[in-house]
């Protein structure tokens, strides 16, 4: 083990490479908090977190206020200890997605140290339970497109060896959301699974009309359907509907999953490394997921998801939307619709070092302990 004697916190702002739209937002930017932290042998480790467009600056603001500077004199293989100790020094923020985002940056980095020390790929360390894991794509179901775009793009990932597409739903009328899901089943045939994402817009009484209308379609899950805090909705919707209810994205802890799971109110859940605090909770969640018998299919950051869908048996699927490509030196390794995780020790993102600080938002930077570390 090594001791903690510098780190380093920054933000960088990303713009996504097409417009996305769902029912209730708009992607104008990903606001990116990566941290780095350096042992006393000189080895670094970075990890990363991200926001849909706002509330960056107030993770920098936690990290370099609170989190960040208990850091240092810590031994970095105690992980768990780490991630334990921050999370109570936090007590009166958590749980919630400031809190959990800004763990997540200092997770992550944690692993990737302990990692490149190992000389391990993260997919190996943490379980090596399959060498690659089938893609569904988003980038092309976005609410705002035509009818003819979301066929075109779904014929295009089929051709391509994608296991599926996810589309978005929650167009003000049934009828509008079910012309577009028929155009594309009508397009892409039984044999290609379609999943829809309604990103919390529903009530109850509306998800359980669209319940029906999804499960007539042959839809593979239903996504958020109404707001994440509503367990006993989600329970009773999922007792009567056909279709296979997914949550997770807008779930911040191990304990909120354990809630749902033993309700029994989801079929998928989908939690999303950065929000629900690194790498440490995700697992714990993959696992009590397991216990379930209920799989994992992680929300978005596909780039450090791919390693973590890998190191578990109950992830069968990865979603395809690119966020890295601008500041990384390797896309995502794709060949035939499979996802295969980087092989090179760490958590698998190659940073493209000009490319992250030429994009640095101004006052985002800090430095903690040794110089020059």
């Amino acid at each position: 083990m090594a001791r903690i004697v510098a780190a380093e916190i920054l933000m960088i702002d990303l713009a996504p490479k097409v417009e996305r739209v769902d029912a209730i937002q708009s992607f104008v930017s990903q606001e990116t908090p990566i941290v780095r932290i350096t042992d006393a042998d000189g080895q670094v480790g970075t990890g990363y977190s991200y926001t849909i467009g706002t509330g960056g600056k107030a993770i920098v603001s936690l990290l370099a206020e609170t989190l960040v500077p208990r850091l240092i004199g810590r031994e970095a293989e105690e992980i768990d200890g780490i991630w334990r100790d921050l999370l109570f020094s936090t007590h009166a923020t958590a749980v919630g997605a400031i809190t959990s985002l800004a763990l997540a940056a200092i997770d992550t980095a944690l692993w990737d140290l302990r990692l490149i020390r190992a000389g391990l790929p993260l997919w190996r360390m943490a379980g090596g339970a399959q060498p690659s894991v089938p893609l569904y794509t988003t980038e092309g179901g976005w609410l705002h497109l035509p009818t003819e775009a979301l066929v075109a793009d779904a014929l295009a990932m089929k051709k391509a060896g994608f296991s599926g597409a996810k589309l978005k739903i929650g167009k003000p009328s049934i009828a509008e959301d079910r012309a577009r899901l028929s155009a594309v089943r009508d397009a892409v045939g039984d044999d290609f699974r379609l999943m829809v994402d309604a990103n919390q817009a529903f009530s109850l009484a509306e998800a359980l009309r669209r319940a029906d209308m999804l499960a007539d379609l042959g839809i593979h899950w239903f996504e958020e359907p109404m707001p994440a805090d509503d367990v006993g909705a989600h329970r009773q919707l999922a007792r009567q509907s056909r279709v296979p209810i997914a949550v997770g994205e807008s779930m911040y802890s191990l304990s909120q999953f354990k809630d749902y799971l033993e309700a029994g109110a989801c079929s998928v859940v989908q939690a999303d490394v950065a929000r629900v605090g690194g790498i440490t909770p995700w697992l714990k969640i993959a696992h009590l997921a397991e216990a379930f018998n209920v799989p994992i299919c992680p929300h978005f950051l596909m780039e450090l998801h791919v390693s973590l869908v890998c190191a578990v048996p109950n992830a069968p699927t990865l979603e395809y939307i690119p966020q890295l490509d601008e500041v990384t030196r390797a896309p995502l390794d794709i060949r035939d619709g499979q996802a295969h995780p980087p092989s090179a020790p760490g958590i698998g993102i190659d940073w493209d070092w000009d490319a992250v600080r030429g994009r640095i938002v101004a006052g985002t930077q800090h430095h903690f302990g040794q110089k020059g570390a």
